[in-house]
């Protein structure tokens, strides 16, 4: 049996999020980017031979990306996507770090001070006193 991928794995749609930078503005920007993600089949099909259930135990589940392009949201120019993430995957993607904790990370490793949450300002006593009604 010839090696046909749809036996193999089962084909479905996602969308995740990317953060890519603008070659013309230099802006980077959180999109919506559209991924097909190959999930392994939990049994062979039928008449697989010998050569097919080795291939099959080597098998992962991968993502493979669908958008080649995405237009800026600050300059609107269509830009490509860098080609080294098209395929990752799925195993490796889900020990990667959050943003957020990665940049925390390199600040303690910097000896930077993590920076205190902005706060805001107290609203003025004329919104926060007890309306008494329509006068």
């Amino acid at each position: 049996m010839a090696f046909d991928e749809r036996a193999f794995f089962t084909e479905k749609q996602e969308t995740r999020p990317g953060r890519y930078q603008c070659p013309k503005c230099r802006r980077t920007n959180e999109y919506s980017i559209r991924w097909a993600r190959h999930s392994k089949k939990d049994r062979l099909p039928g008449g697989a031979n010998e050569e097919d259930r080795a291939k099959f135990a080597k098998l992962r589940d991968y993502l493979l990306r669908l958008d080649d392009e995405v237009v800026c949201k600050t300059c609107g120019k269509k830009f490509e996507i860098p080609s080294q993430h098209s395929l990752m995957f799925v195993d490796q993607l889900a020990g990667l770090p959050n943003e957020e904790d990665l940049e925390r990370e390199i600040s303690a490793a910097a000896g930077e001070a993590e920076p205190e949450p902005e706060r805001k300002p107290a609203l003025p006593a004329r919104f926060t006193r007890k309306s008494s009604g329509w006068k």
